[in-house]
């Protein structure tokens, strides 16, 4: 039987995975969202790989808290950056891309609630005067 934590995770991991074809081979719509951003092509190819990275340590039960953490500081940056500078719709996509960066945050999130004691432990090892 799956544990709970994972299936957020990998629903997340599996999105990411899923839009690196098209970081990667240049498509359309993603060279077109990142140069609105002022950044293609490295920015792309960049996020492409962070992606990748996030992707990878989400699926890995012992990295899932780092790969939570990655993904959903990816994701808000996406997120925010379709809302504030491209719009949710960029190039005629109906605004699938906004939705999918909003679903690997939700789920980004979600691995990172399941993920809570070891999270409070990052936070008081990083922050140890903040708790006291």
């Amino acid at each position: 039987m799956l544990k709970p934590s994972i299936v957020p995770a990998i629903i997340a991991a599996l999105i990411l995975l899923q839009t690196l074809f098209f970081k990667f081979k240049a498509s359309p719509e993603s060279v077109a969202l990142l140069t609105a951003l002022g950044v293609e092509p490295f920015g792309r190819i960049a996020t492409g790989v962070f992606e990748l990275i996030a992707a990878a340590l989400l699926i890995v039960p012992a990295t899932r808290l780092h790969g939570g953490i990655f993904g959903v500081g990816l994701m808000f940056g996406a997120t925010a950056s379709h809302i504030f500078i491209v719009r949710v719709e960029s190039n005629g996509d109906e605004g699938i891309l906004f939705v999918l960066a909003f679903f690997v945050l939700i789920f980004s999130l979600l691995a990172l609630y399941f993920k809570r004691p070891k999270l409070i432990n990052l936070r008081s090892r990083i922050f140890p005067k903040a708790l006291g």
